[in-house]
């Protein structure tokens, strides 16, 4: 068994699969899952408040959870696969932390790392976020985030993330948008074209 098909069988039984990404190294579940959702925030340690995004290997993917307006669309695909994250409004249900039941939003990626998309395109989209305990920094490999979360994580994928930072996340769903986190992509030169 490869590791990625070991990876894919440990989502389907809702365990907890590390993985490299192009920004930091990651933690994920199936997002439909809300008993894998609800271990992996007690894994990290993590604020309810705190909203868990989806990474997908394409917007085909993302198309099944979200709308992608046109305009949204076309800004998207300059930076995907890439370090940004977009909030948008969502047309299925999910778990309570993933993404925000109230506002009916959620927030996707698609990550520029092959061993990421790999698994995502086997297993599909996944509710991901940072391998570490929550406000500490987080891993920029599986060692590392081995001995972080320990055996918590049933299945760790080797890689190193070369982007050393989290993505940048704007919320697309204001008017105007609005930048929720700082990263690697320039908020200024997104929305200016």
């Amino acid at each position: 068994m490869t590791t990625i098909d070991a990876g894919v069988a440990a989502i389907r039984r809702g365990l907890v699969v590390g993985l490299p990404t192009d920004t930091v190294y990651g933690v994920g579940v199936d997002p439909f899952d809300t008993e894998a959702v609800a271990f992996l925030y007690e894994l990290k340690g993590r604020p309810d408040e705190k909203a868990i995004p989806v990474l997908a290997a394409t917007v085909a993917q993302l198309l099944e959870i979200v709308d992608i307006p046109p305009e949204v669309e076309d800004m998207a695909l300059r930076h995907w696969p890439g370090p940004l994250t977009l909030v948008l409004k969502r047309h299925i249900e999910l778990p309570e932390w993933v993404g925000d039941s109230e506002l009916g939003t959620v927030a996707v990626r698609i990550p520029d790392h092959p061993v990421a998309l790999d698994l995502l395109s086997a297993a599909g989209p996944l509710a991901v976020t940072s391998a570490n305990r929550s406000g500490n920094p987080p891993a920029l490999h599986e060692v590392e985030a081995r001995e972080l979360l320990g055996s918590g994580v049933a299945v760790y994928l080797e890689g190193h993330c070369p982007g050393g930072a989290s993505s940048t996340i704007v919320d697309m769903t204001s008017v105007p948008p609005r930048m929720l986190r700082e990263g690697p992509v320039d908020f200024r030169e997104l929305l200016g074209g």
